[in-house]
This record gives C-alpha cells, structure tokens and sequence, in this order.
C-alpha cells in the first residue's frame, strides 16, 4: 500500500460532456492490482481465466470485489469498509472504517495522474499492456515502468473497478471502471477514460486494486440495489 498525498482532481465524461471537481484527503493505495495468489489466499477461489500466481485476478465482479475487501480486512483485524443489507441485497459504505475497499474513481485518478495533468504519466508502450503490445493476453502485474508515486499498471492489462456508480439515472446500478485493459486500443489507456458495467459482469480483462482511507473520508456513503442481469450487448469490457 502507497500513502497518497491530498488534492484536487478534475473528472470528466465524454458521453455527457460533464466535468467536476472532487476534493480528497490523504488515503492508501496499493502498488499493483490484486494478483491470482493474494485473491486465493483471501478467498479459496481462482475464478480467471488464464492462470499464473503474478497476473492479476480477471473475471471477478464488482460484487467479488468488494466482498474481499471485506474478508481481507476481517483476517488483519481491520473495521470491514463494506455492510451488507440481505433484504435489498444491497451494500453501504461506511466511510469511518479502516479496513479495505475499493477506490472512488477520484482517488483512482489523482493517483494515475501522480500530479501530472498529461493523459499518461509516460510512453504508453513503456507504462502499459495494451492490445498493441500485450499479443492479446493478460501479463504479469508490474511489468511495465510505474508512474512517479510508484503506481504499476494503472493502464492497460485490466480494468480496474471503483466504487462509485457510473450514472444512476441512465444506467441504473452500473459501476465505474478504469485503466484500460490488454484488449483495448491506445485510446483507452488513457487517466481520465470512464467505462461502466453492471456489478455482476465478469470478463478476462477486468480485475481491480484495493485502498484504504487513513482518514474518514467526506464521501456520503453509497448503496447499491438489487443486481439485475448484465446486458448481455457487452462482448468485452463495456466497449
């Protein structure tokens, strides 16, 4: 985990022609995606596709996700981030807890920025498995140059889920994803790129990095409803 300095970040949304500003306190994030062997040791579950202990996990849920947060922060003795409402198969966050959750999509980009304002932190082919070098397969987690806070694979090899939901009145419960994947094109490896998908949906480029507030956050607590079937018109990470 990498302390992450406060500040401001700009997000914007190219569908709706959207921008605004989020401030945020200092938090944690970790240096790499959830690799295959840190998932199983969690959870007992190898659920991706191509396997390999140092790739990172794919074929997870956002609903996967936030429930190893939750069982990771259990084994180390931390306040688990997330609660579970069984009624409305819902979930809160509880912004006052230490254990471990997903990243806002704010925190995820200040920290792919690494305080620049570029659309990349480098040369995409020295930073980032995409499909016009990764030979259309998902590779090991740091085995691109990392950003200046220290940041491996914030673009490209998979996509990476936050919490926050894309755009509740368009698209009901469908969360946030970012980073680009080894599938993509050049054009979404880029920082300020959102996609979406339902919380359900598992895909060989999808997986996700873990952050932990050092702070209570001023977010307002987030509850997401009933899950409903992924739209089966995505073939490939929301593309």
């Amino acid at each position: 985990m990498i302390d992450v300095p406060p500040g401001w970040v700009t997000l914007s949304d190219r569908r709706s022609q959207r921008s605004w500003s989020v401030e945020l306190a200092a938090y944690q994030l970790a240096a790499f995606p959830v690799t295959q062997t840190r998932y199983a040791q969690v959870t007992g579950q190898r659920p991706s596709a191509a396997r390999g202990d140092q790739l990172p996990v794919e074929g997870v849920s956002w609903w996967d996700a936030v429930r190893f947060c939750n069982v990771l922060s259990q084994h180390e003795g931390l306040a688990p981030a997330y609660r579970f409402d069984a009624d409305v198969d819902g979930v809160e966050w509880d912004t006052s807890a230490t254990g471990y959750r997903l990243p806002t999509e704010a925190e995820w980009e200040h920290a792919c920025r690494a305080g620049t304002a570029s659309a990349r932190y480098g040369r995409l082919d020295e930073i980032a498995w995409y499909r016009g070098n990764s030979r259309e397969r998902i590779h090991d987690v740091g085995g691109r140059q990392p950003n200046a806070w220290g940041f491996y694979d914030m673009l490209g090899n998979v996509w990476e889920w936050c919490w926050d939901v894309y755009d509740a009145e368009v698209y009901g419960t469908y969360r946030v994803l970012r980073g680009g994947g080894w599938f993509d094109e050049s054009w979404s490896c880029r920082a300020s790129v959102r996609r979406r998908s339902h919380p359900t949906f598992q895909i060989d480029d999808v997986g996700f990095r873990i952050a932990r507030s050092t702070t209570p956050t001023n977010t307002v607590s987030g509850r997401a409803g009933p899950p409903k079937p992924p739209d089966i018109r995505n073939t490939r990470s929301i593309r």
